[in-house]
């Protein structure tokens, strides 16, 4: 990801938090020589020092291919969040151009695949904790369901791992333009009718200095 000084965030706890926020992610793998993507929901895990992806797809997803063998490639986790237009208007500048403000998170790994008939414990436990994460509510369902159902929805899915071994944040909130023309920006953007375009006001006025 092209990410100028001026926008990169490398604080490990901020990068997190981000993700675990907006964990409904894009996955991006080479399978059979092309780039392949799957749009799913991802758990954020730290093991000590490590962060390690973990997710599942259908059986039948083409994905799965990237997720074993000795010559697996790596995977890309695309974590996206806000993100407003910003009219080249708002600044005191008068030659300036139109541009966008985001938040955007890239997480680099090689998956290993996680299979309910060689390994049914630790597949419970990734689902169990993916539901912890995005339907407590419906863990204690879960838990009542018959154990055949369960097996069977468990067989049609594969899970994966994933440690991160590269980590890559950028918070494009206009940090490259002078103080005058952030506090605009932000202003702007405050009073839109769009609900991301205020978050990135919120996101910008954090960031501020002065």
């Amino acid at each position: 990801m092209y990410i100028p000084t001026s926008f990169l965030e490398e604080d490990k706890g901020t990068l997190l938090s981000f993700m675990r926020a907006h964990s409904f992610a894009t996955l991006v793998s080479v399978v059979d020589g092309a780039l392949f993507a799957s749009h799913i929901p991802l758990a954020v895990e730290e093991r000590g020092d490590a962060i390690v992806l973990t997710g599942h797809v259908s059986k039948a997803n083409a994905h799965v291919k990237a997720f074993s063998g000795e010559n697996a490639l790596p995977t890309l986790a695309i974590f996206t969040g806000p993100h407003a237009y910003v009219t080249p208007t708002a600044y005191e500048a008068r030659e300036s151009v139109p541009t966008w403000n985001y938040i955007a998170v890239h997480a680099t790994g090689v998956p290993t695949a996680v299979h309910s008939v060689t390994a049914p414990e630790a597949m419970q436990e990734m689902l169990e904790k993916m539901i912890e994460q995005h339907d407590a509510s419906y863990g204690e369902q879960w838990q009542e369901l018959s154990a055949k159902y369960r097996d069977g929805m468990m067989r049609g899915i594969v899970g994966f791992e994933m440690p991160i071994v590269r980590l890559e944040g950028k918070y494009k909130l206009s940090q490259n333009k002078h103080a005058h023309d952030q506090a605009a920006v932000a202003a702007m953007l405050e009073q839109s009718d769009d609900e991301q375009a205020r978050v990135v006001a919120k996101e910008m006025r954090m960031r501020q200095v002065g």
